[in-house]
């Protein structure tokens, strides 16, 4: 199914800073490898302020009357931006038919710890008053941490009005016995434990590493009352997937529900390479189906052929 997975690998790496990387460096290479221009799908972007933040608001043509999404970008707590993740949020928009809100929050190392997670509260909070809709919070990588966190800081009222959680290639865990921590070599295509150290290292001091806040994996039981279903998805070649095993584990003990979603043979947000993997374009179809709640298995091959068919016919997929 792959169309350029070499490409795809080159391009994914830019997600990532660097265990020496110049931040200003990296925040540009994101820039310059996910900001887009033209938005895809037909998808309209407006700024909007919420809370104290200036967000991109992504709508597609067929947008939800009851839904909207909440999206945490990654970039190793210290990058990203509303251009870096238009590009993926609308692709995200258009498969879900939902309006996506992208803050740009306070990043480290100008603001460290808990500033991207006070932002990323406060515009839930004014999403939850102004907008009269169930929110589904989305996030990516370092983004996973912040979005929890935010979850763990509402009031089981607050709570009841996020329908779901989806997390992409999350991080969970950076506790100093976290063996993606302790060391620091361990690697797959395009994270290693070098990447997740030097992120945590700029984001907050190490002894809050343990932190709930920081990671959730360490989260009591208790802070998951009333918590939301979750949706995880990521690929089979992360280093990230035993984490992730531990985490539905967690939910599952405590009442939560929990899909992992593992995809064969896939990388590090595999879902951001729409120009040169098939799989991002699947991937985003099922999630699709999960927010609009067709739980069913998704058959992956009856997709591809109705994608065949409508590229046979000269109609664009995406």
């Amino acid at each position: 199914m792959n169309v350029n997975r070499k490409a795809a690998i080159k391009k994914l790496k830019n997600l990532v800073l660097s265990p020496k990387g110049d931040i200003e460096d990296f925040r540009r290479s994101l820039e310059e490898n996910f900001s887009t221009v033209f938005l895809p799908n037909n998808v309209q972007k407006e700024e909007k302020k919420y809370g104290e933040s200036i967000c991109s608001a992504l709508r597609p043509e067929l947008a939800s009357a009851d839904k909207l999404i909440l999206y945490v970008h990654g970039g190793s707590f210290a990058g990203g931006a509303g251009s870096s993740y238009c590009n993926f949020c609308s692709l995200l928009a258009n498969n879900t038919s939902c309006c996506v809100v992208l803050p740009d929050f306070r990043l480290p190392p100008t603001y460290s710890f808990p500033a991207s997670i006070d932002d990323v509260v406060s515009v839930f909070k004014d999403l939850l008053f102004n907008e009269r809709k169930k929110i589904i919070i989305a996030a990516d990588g370092s983004g996973a941490s912040i979005a929890i966190a935010l979850i763990f800081k509402l009031t089981a009222e607050e709570r009841r009005n996020i329908s779901q959680v989806v997390l992409f290639s999350p991080w969970l865990d950076f506790t100093s016995d976290c063996e993606l921590i302790k060391n620091k070599k361990i690697h797959d295509e395009i994270l290693s434990g070098a990447n997740l150290h030097r992120a945590v290292d700029l984001y907050t001091y190490a002894t809050n590493f343990s932190n709930p806040l920081i990671s959730p994996l360490q989260a009591p039981d208790d802070d998951f009352f009333m918590f939301p279903p979750v949706y995880i998805q990521l690929g089979e070649k992360e280093i990230l997937v035993q984490q992730a095993k531990l985490f539905e584990e967690k939910l599952k003990k405590v009442g939560v529900s929990v899909e992992l979603d593992v995809w064969k043979n896939m990388m590090f947000m595999f879902q951001m390479a729409d120009d040169s993997l098939t799989e991002s374009h699947l991937a985003l179809q099922k999630l699709g189906a999960y927010i609009n709640k067709k739980d069913e298995i998704i058959d992956i091959d009856m997709i591809e052929e109705r994608n065949r068919i409508l590229r046979k016919n000269d109609i664009q997929v995406n």
